[in-house]
């Protein structure tokens, strides 16, 4: 039975694939450029161009104009030149061996409902605008409100196409999404009160001196992404009161230390004003114990949000979902439906538990945002956007969440096979395993991995400061030969007791990766290790300890 089960699982991903390969086009420039891009670009320019790899240098060389032309052009000549200077030199994220960053394949059906959604060019902002497509986006909010607080007793019904609230909004990505979370906690805790009329109204400073606090603190992980340093910034709050909480050895926020952390705040008459709990780091994949912070942001009478951006998707998949227990507390949620919902750039959502909280960053216009009526931007930071929610209901229709369990599924089948390759291979060495399908890792000759362990602190520096160099070079020539890519970044290790290493960061969300690419990965970066002027440095010092 178990047998036939995975078969048939194994039959449903195989067809899931097909969606990632477009059909055949027919034979013009527009339509190849058309076909090609939803998938695997290397062929089809290796044949088409004469020479694809041109240094940034050499590639801003074909956009240095700055003036508008005064001759139209032919739009197949135009064309042309896009083929050729344009997708020639683009970054090829659908190559099924680019496993470097939190883009992917995308499906092909994608495109011409663009065309659709490109056609119709409605404007979000406004019912006026977007007569069908408010209602569709209201709708997929409540969607994925639904996955991820799952309320009952005709609680969607009721909420989801009120006029005066909003399950959330939709955005350009995670960095809006953060800011709005935020914008909304920060105008709730300093919101109108007696004669105050609210933050929105009379500004921070008032506000401040109102409830007499010297300051306000948002508490997040280290591991934190960079967009919270934005919304700090920009809703006044400061980038020194993010407060960045360390992490335990598996790169999740440290609860004593948070703890202390809220203790010191308050002590200096500082208000906690969101704690944030991270769903997927952006190195390395890893997820905050979020119960555990909604009960300590309980505790403490603050706002909970969840970033969610990157391992928010694998709520979709019932075997996986329970690695975000606590989510569903969460006072607000960020999730990026174009990382692992395959939805282009950029399409990002902030979800919020309590349908009223977005009414304290509620604002109309006379000329278009009317109270009492149903358009999206009263409640939205950005004004005009376009129709993307059009793009994600078709998507969770056509793939079905069952069908996106299967390739949040295999992503995590697949980092798991690629950790199990690194421990396999004596010369490399797993830095961070994968609790997505994210991790981290980085060549280390297997006697210098006994020589670290030897080595006097001294020796152990100058042996990692040159395996850091030795990482940066591998990881440079890779992306250069363009057969395969990797990206890089420098963490914690609890290992070897350094504050940061070089380390190689893969991410692997496309369901057109294979096993024999992974492979392959690693068998180029051998090879490349081998060629490094770096590589005999670092033997030689290995044999100086171990000897």
């Amino acid at each position: 039975m178990m047998a036939m089960e995975n078969k048939t699982a194994d039959a449903t991903l195989e067809s899931l694939h097909r969606i990632f390969t477009v059909p055949e086009a027919p034979d013009s420039t527009l339509s190849m450029i058309e076909q090609e891009i939803s998938q695997n670009l290397n062929q089809f320019l290796n044949t088409h161009i004469a020479s694809r790899e041109k240094a940034l240098a050499d590639i801003e060389q074909d956009f240095c104009s700055a003036e508008i032309p005064e001759h139209p052009t032919f739009v197949s000549d135009h064309t042309q030149f896009l083929l050729n200077k344009l997708v020639a030199q683009s970054v090829h994220t659908s190559a099924p061996s680019f496993i470097g960053h939190m883009t992917s394949a995308l499906p092909y059906f994608l495109m011409p409902l663009s065309k659709i959604m490109i056609g119709l060019n409605q404007n979000l902002v406004k019912i006026e605008t977007s007569k069908a497509f408010t209602p569709l986006e209201r709708q997929v909010l409540g969607m994925m409100h639904n996955l991820i607080y799952n309320e009952k007793n005709g609680f969607y019904q009721q909420w989801m196409h009120s006029a005066d609230h909003s399950l959330g909004a939709f955005c350009s990505g995670g960095t809006i999404a953060n800011i709005t979370a935020l914008w909304v906690a920060r105008n709730n805790v300093l919101k109108a009160e007696g004669d105050f009329k609210g933050i929105a109204q009379e500004g921070l400073f008032r506000a401040m001196k109102h409830y007499g606090y010297d300051d306000l603190a948002i508490f997040v992980s280290e591991r934190g992404h960079y967009s919270l340093k934005k919304a700090a910034d920009v809703l006044g709050i400061g980038r020194e009161n993010l407060i960045a909480i360390s992490t335990d050895e598996n790169n999740r926020i440290s609860l004593p230390a948070l703890n202390d952390a809220i203790l010191k705040a308050k002590a200096n008459n500082i208000q906690p004003l969101a704690i944030i709990g991270v769903a997927g780091t952006t190195e390395t994949g890893n997820i905050d114990p979020l119960d555990e912070l909604a009960t300590i942001a309980e505790q403490h009478g603050c706002h909970f949000h969840v970033d969610a951006a990157w391992g928010g998707a694998t709520l979709m998949s019932n075997r996986y979902r329970h690695l975000l227990s606590g989510i569903e507390r969460a006072d607000s949620v960020t999730i990026d439906a174009h990382k692992q919902l395959y939805i282009p750039m950029g399409a990002g959502m902030v979800l919020f538990k309590n349908p009223a909280l977005m009414s304290a960053v509620e604002h109309h216009a006379e000329y278009i945002l009317r109270k009492g009526a149903k358009d999206l931007g009263s409640h939205t930071l950005e004004g005009s956007r376009s129709g993307m929610s059009m793009l994600l209901f078709s998507a969770l229709n056509i793939i079905s969440r069952p069908g996106y369990e299967l390739l949040i599924n295999n992503s995590i089948h697949n980092a798991e096979y690629f950790a199990n390759l690194i421990q396999d291979s004596p010369d490399f060495e797993l830095v961070s395993a994968p609790e997505l399908c994210l991790l981290t890792y980085r060549y280390v000759p297997q006697r210098t991995q006994a020589a670290l362990a030897l080595a006097n602190d001294e020796q152990k520096a100058q042996l990692l400061d040159v395996l850091d160099k030795l990482t940066i070079s591998i990881q440079k020539h890779q992306r250069e030969s363009g057969r395969s890519f990797v990206s890089r970044t420098r963490i914690h290790s609890v290992q070897w007791q350094r504050e940061n290493i070089t380390v190689f960061r893969v991410v692997l969300a496309n369901p057109l990766t294979t096993s024999d690419i992974l492979k392959n990965v690693l068998m180029e970066q051998q090879e490349l290790a081998r060629q490094s002027r770096h590589l005999p440095l670092i033997l030689s010092l290995t044999e100086q300890i171990l000897d």
